[in-house]
């Protein structure tokens, strides 16, 4: 009980203390302040203007720092914004890109290719759809001495083919042809889906009710925000009142997809062709192949009344949609930069940590190796990937892996000794070239998890990078075992 009373006692005595000097500082800054104050006004206004200038900048550049210590901030992916995308905005990006040595040859393909259609003046139009829809065959039909390869097996089409061709009005149109979408290969649905983007409008040709992955192909087309025509071909497979039945559920699914579609651009049509059927002659039957006529006027008349109606606008639509093209080709390119500097980042500092393990190894290491080491990789990480983290953050980040780390340590040791037993002639394996391993293989694990963690939340919060780092970490140890015990003993060869 005496010892209680004498602690409160020693508390508050001391709090009395630091009251007492809080006062007596307080009194002897507010005191020096205006002694300064005073004798600056006496003096020369010059004097007393800079003073109060150098004092503002000073302010101003502790507010910062601080406000970088403390304040977590986020940086935005470029390209990340409301406004439409502008040519000027995108070849902005491609010259800051280049710059940093990201491949943008992908995005500037796109904008000389625009350039080129629109230099052209043509209207194009781009035949969207599964594979043994009958695109081909529209467009023969459309354009009866072109060369359009028709075949009965589907996914005949395996790239991209123009055709012309004149409506009544003299207006010259590019049919594109393009690979059927859902087949076995996916670049081909590639080249398709960037063909539609290049195109002024876009036909999507069913045979049918719309399948979900037809749905789907629909719905995001008419995100592209361009003018869309949906072209039910294989008509004559169906009676006038199945066809107004189709037609119907054809509506409703565009309905439900969220657009107000005119009917006049739903169609039902045939491309014609040739067709087996089957002659009965006195008593015998005969397979007879028949030329099937087109029909195909009301889909000429929807793309007519298109171009009457929105031909000011095309350009714009068409316009917008390439340049969404060439900035999703852009972000492509910039993710394998990153993925790319990353790599380099982790096997640098991987690499450091090695040598700082080989020159003095013990049990007891830190797991981190060198702190350093640990902090400029996290910084660089996080930088490549536009996080701008606190130093708070960071250290906050290597205190929690380390501590993880620590646990995986045996577990690290003896992968390192079976990865270093792969390699020949290294015959019994020293202590010291373990550890180096093993530190290395905890760097190089801690690097790809914080790559990912990046990836996925796009800043640095140091609990949940740690316990990702915590999750992953035998994984990617296994994962980058060869290639730090390489790294390692190319390094015990130099020292030697």
């Amino acid at each position: 009980m005496k010892l209680d009373r004498f602690l409160r006692l020693s508390v508050g005595l001391l709090i009395l203390l630091v009251f007492i000097i809080a006062i007596a500082a307080l009194l002897f800054v507010t005191e020096s302040a205006l002694n300064v104050w005073d004798r600056l006004v006496q003096g020369p206004r010059f004097i007393l203007y800079g003073y109060v200038a150098v004092m503002t900048i000073l302010i101003i550049i502790a507010i910062g720092l601080i406000f970088r210590l403390v304040v977590k901030r986020k940086i935005l992916p470029k390209g990340k914004t409301d406004q439409p995308l502008r040519k000027v905005d995108i070849e902005q990006r491609l010259r800051e890109a280049e710059k940093s040595g990201v491949d943008v040859t992908g995005a500037q393909a796109e904008l000389r290719e625009l350039a080129a259609r629109q230099e052209s003046g043509s209207i194009h139009l781009c035949f969207f759809g599964e594979i043994s829809s009958g695109k081909s065959s529209l467009i023969k039909a459309l354009v009866p001495d072109a060369d359009v390869a028709i075949s009965p097996v589907g996914g005949s089409t395996i790239d991209i083919r123009h055709y012309r061709w004149r409506n009544e009005h003299g207006t010259q149109i590019l049919l594109t042809d393009v690979p059927g979408t859902g087949g076995l290969e996916g670049e081909l649905d590639r080249i398709a889906v960037e063909e539609a983007q290049r195109a002024q409008i876009v036909l999507f040709v069913c045979d049918g009710d719309l399948t979900r992955n037809e749905s789907q192909a629909v719905q995001w087309l008419l995100a592209l925000g361009k003018p869309l025509i949906l072209v039910m071909n294989k008509s004559d497979r169906y009676n006038r009142d199945e066809q107004a039945l189709l037609m119907e559920r054809l509506l409703d699914h565009l309905g439900d997809l969220g657009s107000e579609f005119d009917r006049d651009q739903v169609v039902a049509v045939s491309a014609g062709g040739n067709v087996d059927v089957i002659e009965r002659r006195g008593g015998s039957e005969t397979a007879v192949r028949r030329q099937q006529p087109a029909d195909i006027g009301v889909l000429v008349v929807a793309i007519n009344r298109l171009l009457e109606s929105e031909v000011a606008s095309l350009d714009i639509r068409r316009d917008r949609a390439v340049f969404r093209l060439a900035a999703e080709k852009l972000a492509a390119a910039e993710g394998e930069y990153r993925d790319l500097r990353a790599q380099q980042i982790i096997r640098s500092s991987t690499r450091k940590a090695v040598v700082g393990a080989l020159a003095a190894v013990s049990p007891g290491t830190d797991v981190i190796i060198q702190g350093y080491i640990g902090t400029a990789m996290t910084r660089e990480l996080c930088n490549l990937f536009g996080a701008a983290p606190r130093d708070i953050d960071v250290e906050d980040f290597l205190n929690l892996s380390q501590s993880r780390a620590g646990k995986a340590l045996p577990l690290s040791l003896a992968v390192a000794g079976n990865g270093l037993k792969a390699f020949p002639g290294v015959g019994t394996v020293a202590g010291g070239l373990v550890h180096a391993v093993a530190y290395g293989l905890i760097f190089d694990a801690l690097g790809r998890s914080l790559v990912l963690t990046l990836k996925k939340h796009g800043e640095l919060d140091p609990g949940t990078a740690a316990k990702e780092f915590e999750e992953g970490i035998s994984e990617h140890i296994e994962a980058g075992v060869r290639q730090v015990a390489r790294m390692a003993l190319d390094q015990s060869k130099t020292k030697d």
